[in-house]
């Protein structure tokens, strides 16, 4: 099916860029606020213990690699509106939901409201970036891309002050209740796009057909073929960094657990810079050389924040870190759309994402061991390493034309 995309409108003046941003700042408000609040209130009950940290992690990371390539799927069947709609009023329900088990003293239901939004999120993620792809003209997509992105950095730097002062001043059941209003506003907020376009299925397709499917579009997709390599290091690399981000401030740098907060801000202020500074140059780096770029960065600041106990330069490193991440997240998005048609998106996003979610979810689970293991400082340069090895995958694509299609994604050599 086509749809018109008018290339020539500025892409702040876009309808659908302005309502899925309010959309997006609304949601960050949500989850900044219930991820902080979670960490404290755990780190609070359990006195600090790494295996009840690093379980947060995996109760919003597993569902991700159980239900992506389910959600990428019913993503590409189901009217992209509608579906981001309900899963954001879904989500409101069960965070509700948790608030009265809070109110009843079961602490433990704090993990459930990150496990269900994680679920939820991988019918709604793949959604909108279908939507980009209709409502987005083609040159503009990187741009859009690093727009998005430019919106996680501010709330990189603004949500956790905002997070942890909600959980001090007001408690978890109020933090908890915060995030349920604001996933209900921008449930409301997405009701402004553009009406669905009716997509009609026949009687014929099945879902299972339909995940068989998008697997052989990625194989014999050469660009997205070799994406599967970055994604797959790239996932190791975080899992082993998420849960322990909070030891290098306790353990490293000797300071209280809340401190976390600033090297947070610090790298979000970077990733601002940085998803700005790409906006600009959307259309003269290739986004094969941002994702390259991003990850040779990753792999020196892990090694670097690891082996660092002064928090001057652990707060320069966070920077220079943050300064490059956009170019990880904006270099895979814009490949993805790029390398892609339309109608396998949401497929796509769902054999890649397991691959980067299921490794990331494997370091996770095992960060506490590894940092009982081989220390913290060893923890940290393994994830170097492994950031490394993903920016080597992603060499193949300097070789690659990337196209409209996946018919347009071949090895310039061939």
């Amino acid at each position: 099916m086509e749809h018109s995309i008018p290339g020539k409108t500025n892409l702040f003046q876009n309808r659908f860029v302005q309502t899925i941003m309010l959309s997006g700042i609304l949601l960050q408000v949500g989850i900044w606020v219930r991820n902080f609040s979670v960490l404290l209130f755990v780190m609070d009950k359990t006195g600090n213990n790494p295996l009840a940290v690093s379980l947060i992690s995996v109760a919003e990371f597993a569902p991700i690699f159980l239900f992506s390539f389910i959600g990428g799927t019913y993503a590409d069947r189901w009217p992209p509106k509608r579906t981001m709609v309900w899963c954001d009023i879904v989500s409101a329900l069960s965070v509700f939901a948790v608030l009265l088990t809070l109110v009843f003293g079961t602490w433990q239901s704090v993990f459930f409201v990150t496990l269900v939004s994680a679920i939820l999120s991988q019918f709604s993620q793949p959604s909108a970036m279908k939507l980009f792809k209709v409502h987005v003209a083609p040159e503009q997509l990187q741009a859009g891309m690093a727009m998005f992105q430019s919106l996680m950095a501010i709330f990189m730097v603004i949500g956790p002050i905002v997070g942890t002062f909600v959980y001090q001043t007001f408690g978890i059941q109020i933090a908890v209740g915060v995030t349920g209003v604001s996933f209900l506003l921008s449930a409301a907020v997405l009701r402004l796009l553009p009406p669905d376009q009716v997509e009609e299925k026949t009687g014929e397709e099945n879902v299972w057909q339909e995940m068989v499917d998008g697997f052989r579009y990625v194989l014999r997709t050469p660009v997205l073929k070799s994406l599967s390599g970055a994604f797959l290091f790239a996932g190791l690399a975080v899992g082993i960094l998420q849960p322990l981000t909070v030891f290098i401030v306790m353990e490293r740098l000797g300071l209280p657990k809340e401190s976390v907060q600033w090297l947070l801000m610090v790298n979000g202020l970077a990733m601002l810079i940085g998803g700005g500074l790409v906006m600009g140059l959307a259309k003269k780096v290739s986004p094969q050389k941002l994702l390259a770029m991003g990850m040779l960065v990753s792999a020196i600041s892990a090694c670097g924040i690891g082996l660092s106990t002064d928090m001057k330069l652990t707060l320069v490193l966070e920077f220079f870190n943050g300064l490059f991440f956009p170019c990880i997240h904006i270099g895979v998005s814009t490949l993805i759309l790029q390398a892609s048609e339309e109608a396998y998106i949401g497929r796509v996003n769902g054999v890649l994402t397991p691959m980067f979610m299921g490794m990331m979810v494997v370091t996770m689970s095992a960060a506490g061991w590894l940092k009982k293991t081989i220390t913290l400082v060893g923890a940290y340069e393994a994830a170097g390493v492994l950031f490394l090895l993903g920016m080597l995958t992603v060499v193949p694509l300097f070789r690659m034309h990337v196209g409209g299609s996946a018919n347009q994604c071949n090895d310039s050599s061939d």
